[in-house]
């Protein structure tokens, strides 16, 4: 099958579209890919111009059409779809391609989306934020299909001394900063816990957690060894309390694909995915968390066992390939496709 990608690709790191396109060729299928960010104008000149920014996306909606016309895929995968006009999506589906989304981010941004979204042929949603938005329009062609790992980049690694030294830790976080992560996390400075990850420059100065701190974007190679040697690997998800967030974080699948222990808040949709304390153990509130956090350091077994658990789960349900398999067999009810 002729699968045509389209999404964003980071050019400092590895991100979720790189394993979501591997997976397709995993699969056995063709594949072409479109970055949906390739903008000619920058976004600081775009964001103050706004007729700039509209003639900039159009631009890069005619390209994708353009692309679409001339490899004639059977599927076209529209991964995020934040920058994807209707009429773009229309003109695709005219020349007979399957046209889907799969929605990634937490819905702070989700106009375009929705405006875009009746016109697609099958919604699939990261989280079920999403679903509920879209059902709560009256759209009906909606279905979860969570995050997962790719294990070949995802998987155990044997770490030497020095890199046990540098990475390994009792407590570790890998994300991107947000107050309530913060919050949740200074709780723990005064354990042997390592923070990595963008924007923690943004704690405020006196913040017990500043010296833990690694305030740096890595690729997946580094973060990998950071979940091998470290002891339990904390996941707090991002929350306002304004825009609704019920996924389940990429890291989370990708941390126990490594055969690492994990720690999470009790998030909806990781709560659907994984048995608690089974799978990795779920915490309410940062004395809960805390409580945890020492019965697990001075449990080695049930430590392991769980992560042996997780492990084992994730790798044989809820890998990127398994995802696409989901999506295709959804897609091709009604038709027929050779790979």
């Amino acid at each position: 099958m002729n699968i045509l990608m389209v999404g964003y690709h980071n050019p400092n790191f590895v991100n979720t579209m790189v394993y979501r396109e591997k997976a397709v060729e995993y699969l056995g299928h063709q594949r072409t890919s479109f970055d949906d960010r390739n903008f000619i104008i920058p976004g600081r000149v775009r964001s103050k111009i706004g007729f700039l920014q509209q003639w900039d996306l159009e631009r890069l909606n005619s390209r994708l059409c353009l692309l679409a016309q001339e490899k004639r895929p059977d599927i076209c995968f529209i991964v995020g779809g934040q920058r994807i006009l209707p009429a773009t999506v229309e003109q695709m589906k005219k020349t007979g391609i399957q046209v889907v989304l799969w929605t990634t981010d937490v819905p702070v941004d989700f106009k375009n989306i929705l405006e875009a979204a009746p016109f697609y042929d099958q919604l699939f949603c990261a989280g079920s934020e999403a679903l509920d938005i879209f059902q709560a329009h009256g759209l009906k062609n909606v279905t979860l299909v969570p995050f997962g790992c790719d294990p070949h980049y995802h998987k155990q690694v044997m770490l030497s001394p020095a890199e046990q030294k540098k990475y390994g830790h009792d407590l570790v976080f890998i994300g991107s900063y947000h107050p309530n992560r913060g919050k949740i996390l200074e709780a723990l400075a005064g354990l042997d816990i390592a923070v990595w990850g963008p924007y923690w420059q943004r704690l405020p100065e006196k913040s017990p957690l500043k010296n833990k701190v690694a305030d740096i974007k890595m690729n997946y190679d580094q973060w990998v060894k950071i979940y091998n040697a470290s002891k339990i690997n904390i996941v707090v998800h991002y929350q306002d309390d304004q825009v609704p967030c019920h996924q389940a974080s990429p890291k989370l699948f990708e941390a126990m694909a490594c055969g690492s222990f994990v720690l999470c808040d009790r998030q909806k949709d990781v709560t659907q995915l994984f048995k608690d304390q089974y799978h990795l153990v779920l915490f309410d509130d940062v004395k809960d968390l805390r409580e945890k956090v020492g019965y697990y350091l001075q449990h080695d077994e049930d430590r392991q066992r769980i992560a042996r658990n997780g492990y084992q789960e994730v790798l044989a349900k809820h890998t990127y390939q398994d995802r696409f398999k989901q999506m295709l067999e959804i897609l091709h009810k009604g038709k027929s496709y050779a790979p």
